[in-house]
C-alpha cells in the first residue's frame, strides 16, 4: 500500500486546469447526490484521500448514527495536487455537494481564510482539542480559531543500519562524519532523502530551519524573516549535498525511490517516512532486521531536532446543508477508537496521545515512542494561507541543494517568500 505521505508530499508547481479538470470539477457534483435527496435520512459526503480501511471506519460510524444521516465515502485522486485542484474548485462554486472534507494539514489556512470551512466552537471545538497532541492542533487553528480536527499525523525518522553504526547519530555532522567512514572502508555508507524540487525537500529544509532555531515567517505569518538560524540550515543541507555520502540521484529523489534505494541495502542512513517499515519487512526481511531507528538529526549537540510534521485535519464547508451532523461525523471519524484502527491497519499515526499507550500500537508501531518525542516537540511548516506558493516558490530556490549559497539563497528566499504572502494563497 502506498504511504498516505507519499501521495500528499509529491507536490508539483501548480498549473493551470485543463479542459479534463474543468469537466471533472463540473460532473463531480452529480456524483454527490444522496438519499436525502430520495427523501431518505440526510447523506454527508466525506472527501476524503484513499486511505485503504477507511470505508470500516465510515460503516461504523453510520451504524453509531442509527439511520439519522448517512457517510458516504468519496474518494479523492491520490496526488495532493489533485486533490486541492478538485476541492477548491467546487468551494469556489459554492457547491454544497460537498460536506466533510479531509485537508492535508498545510491547507486549513488557505481554506478558512477563504471562508471556505467552518469554525469549530462549543462541545464540537473542546472535544476535539481534549487529548490532542498540541503541533497537529496548531496546524488546524487559523487566526487563533480552530478550523479543523486533526484526524492523522505523520513525521520522518532516522532509520540506520545498527550492523554498520553502533549508534545512531545525533547530529547532521556526526551522520556525514560516519558515513564518510563507512564509505572508507568500502561499506554501505549513502545518506539517503528526499532532495527534488517539490514539497519533500521543503520538508527537509523546514526540518533544518527548526532545528537550527532558525524562522521562515513571523509568528504572525504575516512577514518573511530568514533569520540567522535558517541560513544556518541552508549552510547544513549545501554542507550535506556536497559531502559525497548522498546519493547520485538526491537531487531528484523523492519518498518511494528512498525507500527501494536504502531496501536494497547501499544506504547506511535514511530520512524518511514510517511507511517504510512494514514495506522493507516485506520485501527485504533479512536486512530489516538490521534496521533501527531514532530521531532525526539536530544541527547542534545537545539540542534534539524539531521535525516537521504531516497528517489530514477533517473540515466542514461553509457550503453544507447539514453542518451539524458533518461535525458529529467529523468527530466520530477522528475518534480514539478509530485513530487507533487506522494507525494499526492503515499505518497513520494518531493525533490523540493516549492511543499510543494501547497495546496493540506496541506491535503494529514499534518505533510508536520514537514518534512520539518527535510529535511532542514538532516543527510544523510555515502557518499561512498563502502556504502553497511558498512551498513552490522555496522548492525552486532550493533546487539542487549543492548550488546552495547560505546567505545569497536566503535573501533571495526572503524576497519569494515575501511576494508569495501577497497572494494570500494561489488558486489553481
Amino acid at each position: 500500500m502506498t504511504d498516505p505521505e507519499t501521495a500528499r508530499h509529491r507536490r508539483r508547481p501548480i498549473v493551470r486546469l485543463g479542459a479534463a479538470a474543468a469537466t471533472l470539477a463540473l460532473v463531480a457534483p452529480l456524483a454527490a447526490c444522496g438519499a436525502d435527496d430520495a427523501g431518505g435520512p440526510p447523506t454527508i459526503n466525506l472527501y476524503y484521500p484513499p486511505e485503504q480501511n477507511l470505508q470500516k471506519v465510515v460503516d461504523d460510524c453510520n451504524a453509531q448514527a442509527q439511520g439519522r444521516y448517512e457517510i458516504a465515502y468519496r474518494v479523492l485522486p491520490r496526488q495532493a495536487d489533485d486533490q486541492r485542484v478538485q476541492m477548491v474548485r467546487r468551494l469556489a462554486a459554492e457547491d454544497s455537494g460537498m460536506d466533510l472534507l479531509g485537508l492535508d494539514v498545510t491547507w486549513t489556512q488557505e481554506f478558512a481564510s477563504a471562508d471556505w470551512i467552518r469554525e469549530w466552537t462549543g462541545q464540537d471545538k473542546a472535544e476535539v482539542e481534549q487529548g490532542t497532541l498540541a503541533g497537529p492542533l496548531d496546524t488546524a487553528r487559523y487566526e487563533d480559531k480552530l478550523y479543523a480536527a486533526p484526524k492523522n499525523t505523520n513525521v520522518q525518522l532516522l532509520w540506520y543500519r545498527k550492523d554498520l553504526v553502533p549508534q545512531p547519530p545525533t547530529t547532521w555532522d556526526q551522520m556525514i562524519s560516519a558515513a564518510q567512514q563507512l564509505k572508507d572502508q568500502d561499506k554501505p555508507y549513502r545518506v539517503l532523502t528526499m532532495g527534488a524540487q517539490y514539497e519533500g525537500l521543503v520538508v527537509l529544509y523546514n526540518t533544518l530551519a527548526e532545528s537550527a532555531g532558525g524562522k521562515i515567517l513571523s509568528d504572525d505569518g504575516k512577514q518573511a524573516v530568514m533569520d540567522d538560524g535558517t541560513v544556518r540550515a541552508l549552510e547544513q543541507l549545501k554542507k550535506f549535498a556536497t559531502s559525497g555520502v548522498t546519493s547520485p540521484s538526491f537531487s531528484n529523489a523523492t519518498e518511494d525511490p528512498v525507500r527501494l534505494e536504502f531496501q536494497s541495502g547501499s544506504g547506511a542512513f535514511q530520512v524518511n517516512w514510517p511507511f517504510v517499515y512494514p514495506a522493507m519487512q516485506e520485501a527485504n526481511p533479512e536486512l530489516a532486521k538490521q534496521v533501527g531507528w531514532a530521531r532525526i538529526p539536530g544541527i547542534d549537540e545537545g539540542t534534539p531536532s524539531k521535525v516537521t510534521i504531516g497528517g489530514v485535519n477533517l473540515a466542514v464547508s461553509s457550503y453544507s446543508k447539514h453542518p451539524e451532523m458533518s461535525f458529529e461525523a467529523a468527530r466520530c471519524i477522528r475518534s480514539a477508537e478509530h485513530q487507533k484502527f487506522s494507525a494499526i491497519n492503515d499505518g497513520v499515526p494518531p493525533t490523540i496521545e493516549a492511543v499510543y499507550d494501547e497495546p496493540e500500537m506496541t506491535e503494529a508501531y514499534p518505533m510508536k515512542d520514537t514518534i512520539l518525542e518527535e510529535l511532542k516537540d514538532p516543527a510544523t511548516r510555515p502557518l499561512t494561507p498563502a502556504y502553497q506558493s511558498i512551498s513552490t516558490v522555496m522548492s525552486a530556490i532550493l533546487s539542487p541543494p549543492s548550488a546552495i549559497n547560505a546567505q545569497k539563497t536566503a535573501d533571495e528566499l526572503r524576497g519569494a517568500i515575501a511576494d508569495a504572502l501577497q497572494s494570500k494563497g494561489v488558486l489553481p
